[in-house]
């Protein structure tokens, strides 16, 4: 039900639709309220009772990097949640990959009560992987930084406290050693250093 202070839109038993009503009465129940309406279109007087959702919590395996944690999400029950959502969870931006049925079946979208169990990974930061090179010299190392961070083939980066070209990108599909991707498509970054001090 929608409402202003003297109108609202909501379904009519007689007219089988939702319609303007006009407020007679609230009368407050417990969390919720009952609303004494009457219909616009075929004057219907009837009662309309508005209560909150009840709270439901969701089993969530949360992924972050390499850890993954499980959580308690709680969800309105008449939520409907889709894959590719995002929620806030301890302020960090996670979001849904996964969402399984009652039968352990993934589904794109469910109602909360709905679900089973759910799959989120943390999108507010994206771990890179990165190998420094010199010479025959390789080492390892991790980025974190933003997921829209564009990184570009044959730019300079700094990184552990030094300055390296970025020589080529792995997405994951394959190495390429030209062109921009952004952090959250990128497997892992090969540096060596500059070919000069200045560039």
């Amino acid at each position: 039900m929608e409402d202003s202070e003297e109108d609202a839109l909501a379904g009519c038993p007689d007219c089988m639709d939702v319609t303007e009503h006009s407020i007679i009465k609230r009368t407050n129940k417990g969390v919720g309220e009952d609303v004494l309406a009457r219909c616009e279109v075929c004057s219907l007087v009837h009662k309309i009772m508005i209560r909150p959702p009840k709270p439901v919590m969701v089993k969530t395996t949360l992924s972050d990097g390499k850890e993954s944690s499980s959580a308690e999400i709680e969800v309105d029950e008449d939520e409907e949640i889709c894959v590719g959502d995002m929620f806030e969870h301890q302020e960090i931006t996670w979001m849904v990959t996964r969402i399984d049925n009652s039968e352990s079946r993934p589904e794109q979208n469910l109602v909360a009560s709905k679900i089973f169990s759910m799959w989120a990974t943390r999108s507010d930061k994206t771990v890179v992987g990165i190998t420094m090179t010199i010479g025959e010299f390789s080492e390892s190392g991790k980025m974190e930084c933003d997921p829209d961070r564009v990184f570009s083939c044959g730019s300079i980066i700094s990184f552990a406290d030094s300055r390296w070209r970025i020589r080529a990108i792995h997405t994951g599909k394959g190495r390429t050693l030209t062109g921009s991707r952004i952090a959250n498509e990128i497997r892992r970054i090969y540096l060596h250093p500059p070919k000069s001090k200045v560039e």
